[in-house]
């Protein structure tokens, strides 16, 4: 009588065995070091904001809500403001994510659908990320150097010729707002083109086929098909991207200028809360290192705003273009 197939295979690996003790045991190690890592990653957070808080207190109790309003920053007439400061870096963070977004997103589509081999896709993908590793100092004194004299030319052209348009209302002098977004584009660019390749890597190719079926052409499918479904996976890009731009200090603080004013000029200085807290920290006194925790406690709630405007965001386009729940 031949001899069960089944009966064999059941017998023949581990595989089909059911988990041992030693799985189980295995299985509640890992769960509880999940979980204890995510636990301390909470507690961490609740501690920094404690910590912060508590040096940020007396300067929130005298302050208030003007602290937020007001427009300068003077230590020796006690008078603290970040207005300026919240503007400069909202304004050269969506500067930075439009400019290091269309580009990012722009690699990503070079990269992964097919307009070169997978090889040399490889070596462009490592020389962008590569961007991620030089030093933030580097590049504040390549926009001092080679940046800011390139582009000055430029920006007194268009002052000269198109003033009357806010963007352009000063000329270049020398640090300004568009040398800082620019560098801050080039700082998180490798985050948004890799967040995104991997986004698109994640599409079935049976899904451009499909759209091939119907009979769209390259880049019908490419920017109706493949850029929607991998909506949610480039939104966390940006999300990230602006995260690492509102929160970039040492090459803001070399090129932006530090001068505490609201203008829609590209060209003009200004400043951003990261800046203020370098610049100011080594030198302040205890009001002031009070009013700076004050600033930080307000970095922190923008960048907390922002991710979950972002998180929101992605959830929305995943039900639309993904169709989840």
């Amino acid at each position: 009588m031949a001899s069960n197939p089944f009966q064999q295979a059941v017998s023949a690996g581990s595989v089909t065995k059911p988990p041992s003790r030693g799985d189980y045991s295995s299985d509640t190690l890992f769960r509880s070091v999940a979980y204890g890592s995510a636990f301390l990653i909470i507690i961490l957070m609740a501690y920094i904001l404690w910590e912060i808080g508590g040096q940020a207190l007396p300067a929130m109790q005298k302050y208030g809500f003007g602290f937020i309003t007001g427009i300068g920053w003077n230590p020796g007439k006690e008078e603290f403001g970040i207005l300026p400061e919240i503007w400069g870096t909202l304004y050269s963070s969506l500067l930075a994510l439009l400019i290091g977004g269309v580009f990012g997103i722009s690699i990503a589509i070079f990269l992964t659908q097919d307009f070169i081999e997978a090889r040399l896709a490889v070596v462009f993908r490592t020389i962008v990320e590569l961007l991620a590793a030089i030093p933030s100092v580097v590049y504040g004194l390549w926009g001092i150097y080679i940046l800011i004299p390139a582009l000055r030319p430029i920006a007194n052209f268009l002052h000269e010729h198109l003033g009357f348009i806010p963007f352009f209302g000063s000329e270049l002098s020398g640090p300004g707002m568009a040398p800082a977004a620019l560098v801050l584009a080039i700082m998180i660019l490798p985050t948004v083109a890799a967040i995104s390749v991997d986004a698109f890597r994640r599409i079935p190719y049976k899904v451009k086929e499909a759209a091939f079926g119907m009979g769209t052409t390259r880049w019908e499918a490419i920017l109706k098909v493949m850029l929607p479904t991998a909506s949610s996976g480039i939104l966390a890009a940006l999300v990230l991207g602006f995260g690492r731009a509102l929160g970039e200090t040492m090459a803001l603080a070399m090129l932006i200028g530090n001068v505490d004013q609201i203008s829609l000029s590209i060209f003009s200085p200004a400043n951003t809360l990261a800046s203020l807290l370098a610049s100011n920290f080594p030198e302040a006194g205890t009001l002031e290192v009070q009013s700076l925790m004050y600033a930080a406690m307000a970095l922190l709630v923008i960048t907390l705003l922002v991710n979950v405007a972002g998180l929101a965001i992605q959830q929305y386009t995943v039900r639309k273009f993904e169709g989840k729940k």
